[in-house]
């Protein structure tokens, strides 16, 4: 995959060169109706569109590491959803073992105290 990715990339600078060799008239670049100082040759038009196309590519890039980014936190927070449900359902599990413990207790206490003497009334 390396390797394929730079084949593209020495055929886009061959391609590059190129065109910036071949154009060597004069040019102009309007904007919205303005005219860009400084360009006035066609290859500064293409080394204009160049930059453009990276910046382009800056942005992309910058979105798909947002989302990928996003996409690991919401991940991240559902397992640690899911870690949480668990420890509850644990812990839930675990007070009704001690309740029922402390129940049991409390039942084995009644039967060893002692029944309270009943008076006899005298004669």
């Amino acid at each position: 995959m390396i390797i394929l990715g730079l084949i593209v990339i020495l055929a886009a600078l061959a391609v590059s060169v190129a065109v910036v060799l071949d154009n060597s008239g004069d040019a102009q670049l309007t904007v919205f109706g303005d005219e860009i100082p400084g360009i006035t040759d066609q290859w500064h038009v293409f080394m204009a569109g160049a930059v453009v196309a990276i910046v382009f590519m800056v942005g992309v890039m910058i979105v798909a590491l947002g989302l990928k980014r996003a996409i690991g936190m919401r991940r991240e927070l559902r397992d640690l959803r899911d870690e949480h449900e668990e420890s509850l359902q644990t812990l839930e599990m675990e007070r009704r073992k001690l309740q029922q413990a402390l129940a049991q207790a409390r039942r084995g206490m009644d039967d060893q105290q002692p029944v309270p003497a009943q008076r006899v009334a005298p004669n």
